[in-house]
């Protein structure tokens, strides 16, 4: 099983949240102080910092300080970790086997259980 269930499903809530999603696309585009995401939500600086909090514990987001300010940009790791899991699941829907180690050759139709 390899997979750390309780971490995806911490990643899967942090993106259930639509003003979650919407700074991950900023951040998409960028390292940003976190005074530059919050001019663009009509939310209060410690609902931001909530979300961000959220952001960062689950991995997505990663965070610096430079003296009084916060700069917070996606990180990698985090997010091709979400992006391998889809693909696995991906996987199953076109019937392919996603295991390195299959030797099956998996046909059409055809549900490997490796």
């Amino acid at each position: 099983m390899g997979k750390s269930y309780g971490k995806y499903a911490e990643m899967f809530k942090a993106l259930s949240d639509e003003n979650r999603l919407m700074i991950l696309d900023m951040l998409c585009k960028g390292e940003l102080c976190a005074c530059k995401i919050l001019e663009k939500f009509n939310i209060t600086q410690p609902t931001l910092s909530h979300h961000m909090k959220i952001l960062c514990d689950c991995g997505l987001v990663k965070n610096r300080k430079v003296g009084k300010w916060i700069y917070y940009s996606i990180n990698g790791k985090g997010c091709e970790k979400v992006k391998l899991l889809m693909i696995d699941f991906a996987a199953v829907c076109e019937n392919k086997c996603t295991d390195e180690k299959c030797k099956k050759g998996n046909k059409k139709n055809e549900l490997c259980k490796c």
